[in-house]
Protein backbone atom coordinates (compact mmCIF):
# COMPACT_ATOMS: atom_id res chain seq x y z
CA UNK A 1 0.00 0.00 0.00
CA UNK A 2 2.79 2.41 0.90
CA UNK A 3 4.49 1.83 -2.46
CA UNK A 4 1.17 2.47 -4.21
CA UNK A 5 0.67 5.75 -2.39
CA UNK A 6 4.23 6.86 -3.11
CA UNK A 7 3.82 5.98 -6.77
CA UNK A 8 0.55 7.90 -6.93
CA UNK A 9 2.16 10.93 -5.29
CA UNK A 10 5.07 10.85 -7.71
CA UNK A 11 2.72 10.50 -10.65
CA UNK A 12 0.72 13.50 -9.44
CA UNK A 13 3.85 15.59 -8.93
CA UNK A 14 5.23 14.74 -12.36
CA UNK A 15 1.97 14.97 -14.28
CA UNK A 16 2.28 18.59 -15.42
CA UNK A 17 5.91 18.36 -16.64
CA UNK A 18 5.17 15.07 -18.41
CA UNK A 19 2.17 16.47 -20.26
CA UNK A 20 4.15 19.59 -21.11
CA UNK A 21 6.97 17.49 -22.58
CA UNK A 22 4.49 15.47 -24.63
CA UNK A 23 2.87 18.65 -25.93
CA UNK A 24 6.26 20.07 -26.92
CA UNK A 25 7.12 16.78 -28.62
CA UNK A 26 3.82 16.73 -30.50
CA UNK A 27 4.36 20.23 -31.87
CA UNK A 28 7.84 19.49 -33.23
CA UNK A 29 7.89 20.12 -37.00
CA UNK A 30 10.58 17.47 -37.53
CA UNK A 31 9.91 13.77 -38.06
CA UNK A 32 12.52 11.03 -38.47
CA UNK A 33 11.55 7.50 -39.50
CA UNK A 34 13.34 4.36 -40.60
CA UNK A 35 12.50 1.05 -42.19
CA UNK A 36 14.11 -2.33 -42.71
CA UNK A 37 12.85 -5.41 -44.51
CA UNK A 38 13.82 -8.93 -45.54
CA UNK A 39 12.39 -10.03 -48.92
CA UNK A 40 12.54 -13.38 -50.70
CA UNK A 41 13.72 -11.33 -53.70
CA UNK A 42 13.84 -7.69 -54.83
CA UNK A 43 11.32 -7.02 -57.60
CA UNK A 44 11.32 -3.51 -59.09
CA UNK A 45 8.72 -2.62 -61.69
CA UNK A 46 8.09 -6.30 -62.32
CA UNK A 47 11.77 -7.19 -62.82
CA UNK A 48 13.82 -9.21 -60.31
CA UNK A 49 16.89 -7.19 -59.34
CA UNK A 50 18.51 -10.06 -57.41
CA UNK A 51 18.19 -12.96 -59.87
CA UNK A 52 15.32 -14.23 -57.66
CA UNK A 53 17.59 -14.39 -54.59
CA UNK A 54 16.75 -12.79 -51.18
CA UNK A 55 17.21 -9.10 -50.49
CA UNK A 56 17.85 -7.06 -47.36
CA UNK A 57 16.54 -3.51 -47.65
CA UNK A 58 16.23 -0.43 -45.49
CA UNK A 59 16.19 3.33 -45.37
CA UNK A 60 15.81 6.55 -43.38
CA UNK A 61 13.53 9.54 -43.95
CA UNK A 62 13.24 13.07 -42.64
CA UNK A 63 10.10 15.14 -43.10
CA UNK A 64 9.13 18.65 -42.05
CA UNK A 65 5.66 19.84 -41.12
CA UNK A 66 5.80 22.20 -44.10
CA UNK A 67 5.68 19.19 -46.44
CA UNK A 68 9.36 19.05 -47.38
CA UNK A 69 11.11 15.68 -47.06
CA UNK A 70 14.38 13.90 -47.91
CA UNK A 71 15.41 10.29 -47.57
CA UNK A 72 17.68 7.46 -48.57
CA UNK A 73 17.11 3.75 -49.18
CA UNK A 74 19.33 0.79 -50.11
CA UNK A 75 19.13 -2.85 -51.20
CA UNK A 76 21.45 -5.56 -52.42
CA UNK A 77 21.19 -6.26 -56.18
CA UNK A 78 22.85 -8.50 -58.77
CA UNK A 79 21.27 -7.56 -62.12
CA UNK A 80 24.24 -5.53 -63.38
CA UNK A 81 26.75 -8.34 -62.89
CA UNK A 82 24.28 -11.05 -63.93
CA UNK A 83 24.70 -9.72 -67.49
CA UNK A 84 28.21 -8.24 -67.52
CA UNK A 85 28.56 -8.76 -71.28
CA UNK A 86 25.55 -6.49 -71.79
CA UNK A 87 25.82 -3.96 -68.95
CA UNK A 88 29.61 -3.70 -68.85
CA UNK A 89 29.61 -3.84 -65.04
CA UNK A 90 32.36 -6.00 -63.53
CA UNK A 91 31.19 -5.39 -59.95
CA UNK A 92 28.04 -3.89 -58.46
CA UNK A 93 26.05 -5.33 -55.57
CA UNK A 94 24.16 -2.38 -54.05
CA UNK A 95 21.45 0.03 -55.13
CA UNK A 96 21.41 3.31 -53.19
CA UNK A 97 18.52 5.73 -53.65
CA UNK A 98 18.53 9.37 -52.55
CA UNK A 99 15.37 11.43 -52.90
CA UNK A 100 13.66 14.60 -51.80
CA UNK A 101 10.49 16.49 -52.50
CA UNK A 102 7.38 18.16 -51.24
CA UNK A 103 4.03 16.63 -50.33
CA UNK A 104 0.73 18.09 -49.22
CA UNK A 105 -3.04 18.11 -49.64
CA UNK A 106 -5.43 20.10 -51.78
CA UNK A 107 -7.68 21.90 -49.31
CA UNK A 108 -10.36 19.69 -47.78
CA UNK A 109 -10.75 17.50 -50.87
CA UNK A 110 -8.86 14.55 -49.42
CA UNK A 111 -6.57 14.60 -52.47
CA UNK A 112 -2.86 14.43 -51.70
CA UNK A 113 0.05 15.29 -53.95
CA UNK A 114 3.77 14.56 -53.97
CA UNK A 115 6.49 15.95 -56.25
CA UNK A 116 10.23 15.34 -56.12
CA UNK A 117 13.46 13.95 -57.50
CA UNK A 118 14.89 10.44 -57.08
CA UNK A 119 18.50 9.49 -57.82
CA UNK A 120 19.30 5.79 -58.25
CA UNK A 121 23.00 5.09 -57.59
CA UNK A 122 24.79 1.82 -58.44
CA UNK A 123 28.36 1.83 -57.08
CA UNK A 124 30.78 -0.51 -58.81
CA UNK A 125 33.37 -0.86 -61.54
CA UNK A 126 32.54 -1.14 -65.24
CA UNK A 127 34.33 -1.63 -68.52
CA UNK A 128 35.50 1.45 -70.46
CA UNK A 129 32.66 2.93 -72.47
CA UNK A 130 29.92 1.14 -70.54
CA UNK A 131 26.87 3.31 -69.84
CA UNK A 132 26.35 4.13 -66.15
CA UNK A 133 23.26 2.58 -64.64
CA UNK A 134 22.79 5.60 -62.34
CA UNK A 135 19.42 7.18 -63.11
CA UNK A 136 17.77 10.47 -62.13
CA UNK A 137 13.97 10.67 -62.22
CA UNK A 138 11.53 13.48 -61.53
CA UNK A 139 8.18 12.31 -60.22
CA UNK A 140 4.69 13.59 -59.46
CA UNK A 141 1.99 11.65 -57.63
CA UNK A 142 -1.61 12.12 -56.53
CA UNK A 143 -3.59 10.08 -54.02
CA UNK A 144 -7.12 9.82 -52.73
CA UNK A 145 -8.35 7.41 -50.10
CA UNK A 146 -6.73 4.04 -50.96
CA UNK A 147 -5.95 4.98 -54.59
CA UNK A 148 -2.77 6.55 -56.00
CA UNK A 149 -1.06 7.33 -59.29
CA UNK A 150 2.60 8.25 -59.80
CA UNK A 151 4.40 9.39 -62.96
CA UNK A 152 8.22 9.18 -63.11
CA UNK A 153 10.25 10.84 -65.88
CA UNK A 154 13.93 10.12 -66.53
CA UNK A 155 16.23 13.12 -66.91
CA UNK A 156 19.08 11.18 -68.54
CA UNK A 157 20.18 7.69 -69.52
CA UNK A 158 17.91 5.19 -67.77
CA UNK A 159 19.22 2.11 -65.93
CA UNK A 160 22.14 1.66 -68.31
CA UNK A 161 20.17 2.06 -71.55
CA UNK A 162 22.00 4.51 -73.80
CA UNK A 163 20.25 7.55 -75.26
CA UNK A 164 17.11 6.97 -73.19
CA UNK A 165 16.41 10.38 -71.65
CA UNK A 166 12.66 10.96 -71.48
CA UNK A 167 11.84 7.38 -70.50
CA UNK A 168 8.82 7.30 -68.20
CA UNK A 169 6.97 4.99 -65.83
CA UNK A 170 3.34 5.19 -64.75
CA UNK A 171 2.42 3.49 -61.46
CA UNK A 172 -1.27 2.97 -60.63
CA UNK A 173 -1.94 1.48 -57.20
CA UNK A 174 -4.73 0.59 -54.80
CA UNK A 175 -4.08 -0.38 -51.19
CA UNK A 176 -7.49 -1.36 -49.87
CA UNK A 177 -7.89 -2.01 -46.11
CA UNK A 178 -9.87 -5.22 -45.72
CA UNK A 179 -9.59 -5.02 -41.92
CA UNK A 180 -7.63 -2.81 -39.53
CA UNK A 181 -4.62 -5.08 -40.03
CA UNK A 182 -5.09 -6.73 -43.44
CA UNK A 183 -4.59 -4.76 -46.68
CA UNK A 184 -5.11 -5.78 -50.29
CA UNK A 185 -2.30 -4.40 -52.51
CA UNK A 186 -2.89 -3.92 -56.24
CA UNK A 187 -0.57 -2.34 -58.82
CA UNK A 188 -0.40 -1.80 -62.58
CA UNK A 189 2.59 -0.17 -64.27
CA UNK A 190 3.70 0.96 -67.72
CA UNK A 191 7.44 1.30 -68.48
CA UNK A 192 8.00 3.24 -71.70
CA UNK A 193 11.57 3.76 -72.97
CA UNK A 194 12.53 6.65 -75.25
CA UNK A 195 15.35 7.12 -77.76
CA UNK A 196 17.16 4.67 -79.99
CA UNK A 197 20.55 2.98 -80.44
CA UNK A 198 21.98 2.53 -83.95
CA UNK A 199 18.54 3.03 -85.46
CA UNK A 200 16.81 0.52 -83.15
CA UNK A 201 14.27 2.08 -80.80
CA UNK A 202 14.71 1.50 -77.08
CA UNK A 203 10.94 1.17 -76.89
CA UNK A 204 10.96 -1.98 -79.01
CA UNK A 205 13.72 -3.49 -76.87
CA UNK A 206 12.92 -2.52 -73.29
CA UNK A 207 9.33 -1.24 -72.82
CA UNK A 208 6.76 -3.41 -71.06
CA UNK A 209 3.83 -3.48 -68.62
CA UNK A 210 3.74 -5.06 -65.17
CA UNK A 211 1.20 -5.77 -62.44
CA UNK A 212 1.07 -6.98 -58.87
CA UNK A 213 -1.49 -8.36 -56.43
CA UNK A 214 -0.71 -9.02 -52.80
CA UNK A 215 -1.72 -8.99 -49.15
CA UNK A 216 0.02 -7.32 -46.24
CA UNK A 217 -0.73 -7.82 -42.56
CA UNK A 218 0.21 -5.40 -39.76
CA UNK A 219 1.76 -7.03 -36.70
CA UNK A 220 2.55 -5.55 -33.26
CA UNK A 221 5.65 -3.36 -32.83
CA UNK A 222 5.25 -1.86 -36.35
CA UNK A 223 6.09 -5.12 -38.13
CA UNK A 224 4.38 -6.01 -41.42
CA UNK A 225 4.34 -9.42 -43.11
CA UNK A 226 3.14 -9.92 -46.65
CA UNK A 227 3.12 -11.80 -49.92
CA UNK A 228 2.56 -10.66 -53.49
CA UNK A 229 2.44 -12.05 -57.00
CA UNK A 230 3.95 -10.08 -59.88
CA UNK A 231 4.15 -10.53 -63.65
CA UNK A 232 4.95 -8.61 -66.84
CA UNK A 233 3.68 -8.34 -70.40
CA UNK A 234 6.46 -8.50 -73.03
CA UNK A 235 7.08 -9.73 -76.55
CA UNK A 236 9.93 -12.13 -77.34
CA UNK A 237 12.40 -9.31 -78.06
CA UNK A 238 11.73 -7.64 -74.72
CA UNK A 239 11.93 -10.96 -72.89
CA UNK A 240 15.40 -11.47 -74.37
CA UNK A 241 16.41 -8.00 -73.17
CA UNK A 242 15.43 -8.93 -69.59
CA UNK A 243 17.10 -12.35 -69.61
CA UNK A 244 20.30 -12.69 -67.56
CA UNK A 245 23.27 -13.63 -69.70
CA UNK A 246 24.95 -15.53 -66.85
CA UNK A 247 22.26 -18.20 -66.42
CA UNK A 248 19.76 -17.51 -69.21
CA UNK A 249 17.05 -16.68 -66.64
CA UNK A 250 14.19 -14.42 -67.66
CA UNK A 251 13.77 -12.11 -64.65
CA UNK A 252 10.46 -10.59 -65.72
CA UNK A 253 8.44 -13.78 -65.45
CA UNK A 254 5.61 -14.41 -62.97
CA UNK A 255 6.90 -14.82 -59.45
CA UNK A 256 5.95 -14.65 -55.78
CA UNK A 257 7.60 -12.56 -53.09
CA UNK A 258 7.20 -12.89 -49.31
CA UNK A 259 8.55 -10.33 -46.90
CA UNK A 260 8.83 -9.13 -43.32
CA UNK A 261 9.42 -5.43 -42.66
CA UNK A 262 9.50 -3.00 -39.75
CA UNK A 263 9.23 0.77 -39.42
CA UNK A 264 10.69 2.71 -36.52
Amino acid sequence: MQKTLIAAALASALAVPAFTAQAQEATSPHTFTGNVGLFSQYVFRGISQTNEDPALQGGFDYSHASGFYVGTWASNISWLTDSTAVTGYKSSSVELDVYGGYRGAIGETGIGYDIGLLQYIYPGSRNPGAVKADTLEAYAAVSWSFLSAKYSYSLGDTFGVNNSSGTWYLDLAANYPITDALTLNLHYGIQEFSGSINGVSNDSQASYEDWKIGLSYALPQSFVVGVFYTDTSMNSTQQTFYTNASNNRFVGDDQYVVFLSKTF
